[in-house]
């Protein structure tokens, strides 16, 4: 039975927007990064609202601005970022779940608190998936990115009906600044003198962060000697020659060379996805946890 699609017209879609789902578990061993959303925790909730799997395509946004039209009814969710939301130039005040009529125009304003915000549609959106996943990445994916004009599709034969108390998406699990880190697999190769500094300093986000990894603004002595190339992941805190610390993030490589002074949580690296520049952070260490 051949599918019905709807399709949403990008009228206005603004730079760093993206399809992303859970990113792809195949591809490491060509060096193909994991991709995925940035904010599993926002994601996986709009998600979740909307019945759809875990691994639904939504669209990432990481700067306001877009204008997106539906040809046909259907459910959005929105999860992330607190923007200014509005539909046919009405605004919205809780966009958990919204039902989109017939050429209804989604538009999203200023983002008041948070980087990153996600747009969900029942059923998640139909396209193409490269070893796995449909999340897109330079040289992967055609497009590797959205622009003004695109037309995305999405299932159209849906019935499910609006929830008529909507759970209310609340930001303050990611506003603290203290995030989650675990040891990295390096870290016993600091002084004691670098890792109290590590988790006794505030550390500020950078401008120069991106899908590949977020960089901190203060620099960290580093005497060791250069490492052979290792695995890294999403997380990875690496400590460069320079002293600068970069945390590698959902489109980062597979391998590196620099010592992998810590690691992020699964929490803490959705919790730094919507830090924005400027902002500070502090790790706090957890204990790993060993066989008994």
């Amino acid at each position: 039975m051949s599918l019905n699609l709807g399709k949403a017209q990008l009228l206005r879609c603004p730079l760093g927007t993206s399809l992303q789902d859970e990113g792809r578990v195949l591809g490491a061993n060509y060096g193909i990064p994991r991709s995925g959303a940035m904010d599993l925790h926002a994601y996986h909730w709009a998600n979740h609202l909307l019945q759809n799997s875990n691994d639904a395509v939504a669209l990432e946004m990481v700067q306001p601005g877009l204008k997106i039209k539906f040809e046909e009814p259907c459910l959005v969710s929105l999860a992330g970022a607190v923007a200014v939301v509005s539909v046919n130039q009405s605004p919205i005040s809780n966009p958990s779940i919204i039902a989109m009529g017939s050429d209804d125009i989604l538009e999203i304003g200023k983002f008041h608190n948070g980087a990153r915000l996600y747009l969900c549609i029942e059923g998640g959106f139909q396209v193409e998936k490269y070893l796995g996943s449909g999340s897109d990445f330079v040289s992967i994916t055609t497009p590797s990115k959205r622009s003004t004009g695109d037309t995305l599709y999405y299932l159209s034969n849906q019935t499910k009906t609006v929830l008529q108390a909507k759970p209310k998406w609340t930001t303050d699990w990611f506003e603290p600044e203290v995030i989650r880190t675990y040891p990295g697999p390096d870290w016993e190769l600091l002084s004691p003198t670098q890792q109290s500094q590590l988790l006794n300093q505030a550390f500020h986000i950078s401008n120069l962060s991106n899908r590949m990894g977020i960089q901190l603004d203060e620099l960290v002595v580093n005497e060791l000697e250069d490492l052979p190339t290792n695995p890294v992941f999403p997380g990875t805190v690496q400590l460069t020659p320079s002293g600068k610390m970069i945390i590698l993030m959902r489109d980062a490589g597979v391998t590196g060379g620099y010592p992998r002074i810590l690691h992020l949580s699964e929490d803490g690296q959705s919790q730094l996805a919507q830090k924005k520049v400027g902002d500070p952070i502090r790790f706090q260490l957890m204990e790993t946890i060993t066989a008994g």
